[in-house]
């Protein structure tokens, strides 16, 4: 394609120039990378970090509320009456686990039995959010187990999990015995079998763990549980999967967004902000080519008169330059795609003196073939504007000035 010939002569005989020009859009590439990046990686972090101790998606049953109930006198209306001490909790929670095992999203399940209580040490009492599970898979959704700074995670019959700030509350150790009072109004001794801590004041001082069948009894649920928690191999997608379960359970599902929706309003306008940033980095690039190329076009009108008056047509002139904007668009593209991800896994492995990530950032989240076709397509529109006017050149007027 002669074109093309002519576009590349046109850029080598001023190497300095389009030298600088594709580094102008590696550059503007390379932010866009980099802002990305980070921004995945702030994402995924915030998200790691809400969803490292609690689950994806919690099943529960429905809420009741008392209904009017039809009569035919219609100065009284007779209310259903719900009962405030029977425990609402799911009877038939096997299937329900059978399905959710079947669920290609679900990575793991936990069933449940959640209540509150008071543990009692002498005259000290502290109120306690009771989290009773399976002493096998203690670990499914939190890993507590690794979180122990005292005794051990072996629940047992009579055993007991506790968090550090609880268990400096009630001046207790691992190997103690503690008085646990449910809302049922049922006592049980219990042994203190270890002490956790997470660094999270809400679990460290109010969360204590037991075993499913030492709770059974104290909360009168001798077949039942209250909740099953669930976590998924994509955060992201528990919204559609909480659907899919509450339609396929008619039980209450409730993902972890819905339980965090400050930080997904933060997300979304940390994702509007970088998406501005990305479209001024991208429109500078543009605005770049353009003007080179309208200069170029102003410094050629000679050469491109000469060729207007040999009967080259102005289709030809026009596709020179957008050839020239389509190479200048993919080569700085390609280069900053690759500095800009070099750049990333190198920031990926600074980390700071307590062993974390020094930037939350994600070279994988980079956006690279997004942008590489932005900045492509980008170049040739803005290749038009100089393409059109030197295509419209007079070439007698371009001859004699």
């Amino acid at each position: 394609m002669f074109a093309f010939t002519v576009a590349r002569r046109y850029l080598f005989s001023n190497p300095a120039q389009t030298a600088l020009l594709i580094s102008g859009v590696s550059l503007g590439v390379m932010a866009f990378v980099f802002i990305t990046a980070l921004i995945g990686g702030l994402a995924t972090r915030l998200t790691d970090d809400v969803t490292a101790n609690s689950a994806h998606i919690s099943l529960e049953p429905e809420t009741r509320i008392a209904r009017v109930l039809p009569s035919p006198d219609a100065a009284s209306a007779p209310v259903a009456i719900i009962s405030t001490f029977q425990r609402r909790q799911i009877r038939d929670w096997t299937s329900t686990v059978s399905l959710l095992r079947s669920h290609p999203a679900v990575s793991a399940i936990s069933p449940q039995i959640s209540g509150s209580a008071f543990l009692v040490k002498g005259e000290a009492v502290s109120p306690v959010a009771v989290t009773a599970l399976d002493p096998a898979n203690i670990d499914t959704i939190s890993s507590i187990s690794t979180e122990i700074i005292s005794g051990d995670a072996s629940l047992g019959a009579d055993g007991i999990l506790i968090g550090s700030r609880l268990a400096e509350n009630l001046g207790l150790a691992a190997g103690q015995p503690v008085l646990l009072r449910t809302d049922r109004g049922i006592d049980r001794l219990l042994i203190v079998r270890g002490v956790f801590q997470t660094g999270l004041q809400s679990l460290d001082e109010r969360v204590a763990y037991l075993s499913l069948q030492t709770a059974r009894p104290l909360f009168l649920l001798p077949e039942g549980i209250t909740n099953i928690e669930v976590k998924l191999y994509e955060p992201g997608g528990a919204r559609e999967v909480a659907a899919f379960l509450h339609e396929a359970t008619g039980l209450r599902a409730t993902s972890w967004q819905q339980k965090n929706a400050s930080l997904e309003g933060a997300l979304d306008a940390q994702s509007q902000t970088g998406t501005l940033i990305q479209a001024f980095s991208l429109i500078s690039v543009l605005i770049g080519i353009a003007s080179a190329l309208s200069l170029s076009a102003n410094r050629r009108r000679g050469e491109i008169g000469i060729m207007r008056a040999f009967g080259v047509s102005g289709s030809f002139i026009a596709a020179v330059f957008v050839l020239q904007g389509l190479l200048i668009g993919m080569v700085g593209a390609g280069i900053g795609c690759a500095s800009g991800f070099a750049l990333c896994s190198w920031l990926e492995t600074l980390t700071k003196p307590d062993g974390t990530m020094a930037l939350p950032i994600a070279p994988r989240e980079g956006g690279y073939v997004a942008v590489f076709l932005l900045t492509t397509i980008g170049a040739v529109l803005a290749s038009v504007i100089p393409a059109g006017s030197a295509a419209r050149l007079d070439p007698l007027e371009a001859i004699q000035q």
